[in-house]
């Protein structure tokens, strides 16, 4: 039996865990779930950040827990997989969404403790919370997890090696995840291009932002709604190892050279 759109997308009952979920694309994920019917788990760095959130979601009705976590920390995220998962006894959704993009000086000029520090961000993490997790979910229920790449690691920049490599690598880890947690637990990507959120104050004004975009124009944070919640959802249950871009079709890299027009 064909089941209704609303019932696909629905997520009552349901228990996501979004890091990096106080700000930008993480937030927006977070309110999203939380209006499906979700109750969420919230962390990041700063826990007045996560608590400011989390009273959003329970202003939508759903219940909310913020926890102050460093992705990059490996023994830590132990800590917070058992925390999440103790608090309503599962985790069904997990988005692996915080991440950390420094411009490196130069490929010569980047330090051991930067280049360590981006990979522990966005890649060691995101690999260790998934396993943890992803055997808990593939031992239980199951589960849909989603990692949030970016459009770098699929056309990177000169300035941003270390931040495309890494995110490359959580492109190939999450499809070799989505085969050791399979059947039951699914595992996709989510590749966002450039949004317009706090982190790209500095040029998301820029005149000629966009103008090499299909759509010409950057993205808005609500737009990466829908295709979180497709990965999350029922809406997805044929839908593994797959990656899902988000970029309005060929963002340029950063710091690569731009088009220069008058509109």
């Amino acid at each position: 039996m064909t089941r209704a759109p609303a019932e696909l997308f629905d997520l009552t009952g349901k228990v996501a865990l979004v890091t990096g979920g106080s700000r930008g694309l993480g937030r927006e994920i977070v309110l999203a779930f939380a209006a499906a019917g979700a109750d969420v788990v919230i962390a990041s760095r700063k826990l007045d950040a996560c608590e400011a959130v989390a009273a959003e979601v329970e202003a939508l009705g759903r219940r909310a827990l913020p926890i102050a976590a460093h992705v990059g920390d490996w023994d830590g995220l132990a800590t917070l997989a058992d925390t999440a998962w103790n608090w309503q006894g599962h985790v069904d959704i997990l988005v692996n969404n915080a991440g950390l993009s420094p411009l490196a000086p130069s490929p010569h000029e980047t330090s051991e403790a930067l280049f360590d520090k981006v990979v522990d961000i966005n890649f060691k993490g995101p690999f260790r919370l998934t396993a943890l997790i992803g055997q808990r979910m593939a031992q239980g229920s199951g589960g849909s997890i989603i990692n949030v790449s970016s459009s770098g690691a699929l056309t990177p920049a000169a300035s941003i090696g270390p931040y495309a490599g890494a995110k490359a690598g959580l492109n190939a880890m999450s499809m070799a995840m989505a085969m050791a947690y399979a059947p039951k637990v699914r595992v996709n990507i989510l590749s966002p291009g450039t949004f317009r959120t706090d982190i790209s104050t500095a040029w998301a004004d820029d005149p000629n932002m966009g103008v090499d975009i299909a759509l010409g124009r950057i993205g808005e944070p609500p737009e990466i709604v829908t295709s979180a919640l497709y990965l999350a959802s029922a809406a997805s249950s044929y839908t593994t190892g797959s990656l899902i871009r988000v970029d309005g079709a060929g963002p340029i890299p950063i710091g690569a050279k731009r088009q220069i027009t008058s509109k």
